[in-house]
């Protein structure tokens, strides 16, 4: 079975390099790179044994679904494999996918191991990225069986996954109607579940996830999440991304009204640094952000007021 590896790519170039590298490290190299180039310059990567080919689609107001869906229908392969680009794919990963397409259909989501800062510093050096790595908390850990069915759509994220290329078109593909961040992914397993198809853990197929800057809950998108949320609710008759909207809602950002979310204020630097990601972290946790809103509104001097 063929492989290709599809991406999409804004800035980051480093990370992108990052990843090349590590492909180039894979025991069973990729057919292909295919790139979505969400700005107006194509990267300069590393040479390699196999072809990357670089999809320019301009900088202005591009969907993260587009920059996928274009990717995809330009691999040349029956398996694709989407990784994020701030992803170093494990030297097992692509074969790994390979063999489980062999006896699985639909969505199959492999491991990550989050890298703290600095991981990178010496190069691609796997024994390290394993020693270092991270399981993020709030996902569920790999299956003790080499694969196990995951039941809950929802647990979605495309920064790691993979399907054929039969499977991806039948889903339909992401919604490009979603626009900025947040919500695309949840709706792309939502679509794929209707269609029949089912989503997979696996063990193995692991990539490591670079370390960057981030927030969570996601409080620099949030108008995009609420009018996302909104675009979702009104497609599948009940909401998504609660967890984000309750936390933006106990920052006072925003509020629920008859017509849907109603945005009150912007964020400030104050709900940026309560959502920022510290160094020392190899992710953020929209998790213990809202353990620590939910703790003080119950507390007594919020239920005084």
């Amino acid at each position: 079975m063929k492989v290709s590896v599809c991406t999409l790519a804004h800035g980051r170039n480093q990370h992108l390099v990052n990843m090349v590298k590590g492909l180039c490290q894979s025991k069973r190299p990729p057919c292909e790179l295919v790139i979505a180039v969400l700005q107006d310059e194509k990267y300069d990567l590393p040479a390699t044994s196999f072809p990357i080919r670089q999809i320019v689609l301009g900088s202005q107001g591009i969907p993260l679904a587009l920059g996928r869906n274009t990717a995809a229908r330009n691999a040349r392969s029956e398996l694709l494999v989407f990784l994020d680009l701030d992803c170093i794919p494990h030297p097992r990963l692509i074969g790994d996918y390979a063999q489980m397409a062999d006896t699985h259909s639909g969505i199959m989501m492999g491991e990550v191991g989050y890298l703290p800062a600095g991981a990178t510093d010496s190069g691609i050096d796997f024994g390290h990225f394993e020693a270092v790595a991270k399981k993020h908390s709030e996902r569920a850990g790999p299956p003790q069986t080499p694969s196990a069915p995951c039941n809950d759509y929802r647990c979605f994220w495309s920064l790691n996954f993979a399907m054929t290329a039969r499977d991806f078109a039948r889903s339909g593909g992401f919604d490009e109607s979603f626009e900025g961040y947040g919500g695309e992914d949840t709706d792309f397993a939502r679509g794929a579940v209707a269609a029949g198809l089912p989503i997979w853990w696996l063990r193995g197929a692991k990539a490591y996830h670079q370390y960057h800057p981030h927030h969570m809950p996601p409080v620099h998108h949030l108008r995009s999440v609420v009018a996302n949320a909104e675009h979702f609710r009104r497609k599948w008759g009940h909401p998504t991304m609660q967890h984000w909207l309750r936390a933006f809602t106990l920052m006072g950002l925003i509020e629920r009204s008859e017509n849907g979310w109603r945005i009150l204020r912007e964020p400030t630097e104050e709900d940026l640094a309560l959502t920022r990601q510290q160094e020392r972290q190899p992710y953020a946790s929209s998790a213990v952000v809202l353990e620590q809103l939910e703790d003080e509104a119950r507390s007594p001097a919020a239920m005084a007021s």
